[in-house]
């Protein structure tokens, strides 16, 4: 199978297509044909090493002191199973996933994967009907953030919820997740980014270049940083009395029940990834470029494969 692979850290050029050997699935995995994986900003993040100071050795330790342990990519994807093991129940040959390999040896830059059926090991789910590959794969990573952000925030119905931040991949999906909560949301991205921002449910949009929400003299229940580049102590400014503040910088445990929740949203139309760019499989090291410069809206996406299976 052709896979990319990344030695070293550094810029997009690291990452190199090779030939490697089919995996074969074991008793508890499925055996999943890739569709479509995504470039997230994890993805770049891991690629470069590019970790604040503060948290450089540590990442380091976690992910290779020298050299990446993980020699494969990719955060999320969907596909179709291909194989099963003696032991699987949930799924069978022909079903359409999508799942995130995060916790898995291997990541999602290939055309194969094996993903075990214990939840407890890795967080998978049959795709949503209503969802192509694409969009499928861009639903775990920065959905299942988002939800975990505004769930351990106490999200409810008629709170005002301002996402910071929120042209991104996490940020596009609070805001939409904020609105089926039937919350009152108000959206701070770029000006080029405010008819996306109404596209997706925002009651109100502000151009962080030229207001400072901080000042805005208005009160929210909830203040998510989607971005990593606001704080609490600005977001204050702003909270009602028992307001929360939640951030992409702090550890986040999204589990099976956050994906299974976003699914059955997606279901009732109620969220959809929101893609920016598609990149053929070939092409990731240019996906990685586009993703590193900051300027994406939403979720960049792979191809890998036609939505038609081959033999």
């Amino acid at each position: 199978m052709k896979a990319f692979i990344y030695q070293k850290y550094g810029s997009p050029e690291v990452l190199e297509l090779v030939n490697l050997e089919k995996p074969k699935p074991k008793e508890n995995e499925i055996l999943v044909r890739i569709k479509a994986t995504t470039v997230t900003s994890g993805d770049v993040r891991l690629r470069s090493s590019d970790f604040p100071p503060v948290a450089w050795l540590i990442a380091r330790l976690m992910f290779g002191l020298f050299y990446p342990k993980k020699k494969i990519l990719g955060h999320e994807l969907s596909g179709i199973v291909e194989a099963v093991g003696e032991n699987v129940t949930r799924y069978q040959v022909g079903d359409a996933i999508l799942a995130t390999p995060t916790q898995l040896p291997s990541g999602a830059y290939a055309e194969y994967i094996c993903i075990p059926e214990d939840r407890k090991k890795g967080v998978l789910a049959h795709k949503p009907q209503n969802l192509n590959f694409k969009e499928a794969a861009a639903l775990p990573v920065g959905g299942m953030t988002a939800l975990y952000l505004l769930k351990k925030a106490k999200l409810a119905k008629g709170q005002k919820v301002l996402v910071y931040g929120a042209s991104g991949s996490v940020g596009s999906f609070a805001v939409q997740i904020a609105g089926a909560y039937e919350a009152e949301v108000t959206a701070v991205c770029s000006q080029s980014n405010s008819e996306m921002m109404k596209t997706l449910g925002a009651g109100t949009v502000l151009d962080y270049r030229r207001e400072d929400y901080s000042t805005l003299g208005q009160q929210f229940d909830i203040v998510i940083d989607a971005v990593g580049k606001t704080s609490k102590s600005k977001a204050s400014e702003v909270l009602k009395p028992g307001g929360q503040f939640v951030s992409v910088t702090s550890i986040t445990k999204p589990e099976q029940e956050h994906l299974d929740e976003l699914i059955e949203l997606a279901e009732q139309g109620k969220i959809r990834p929101y893609i920016d760019k598609v990149f053929p499989f070939t092409n990731l090291t240019e996906a990685h470029t586009y993703v590193e410069r900051g300027r994406k809206r939403g979720n960049v996406a792979i191809e890998i494969a036609k939505a038609t299976v081959s033999p």
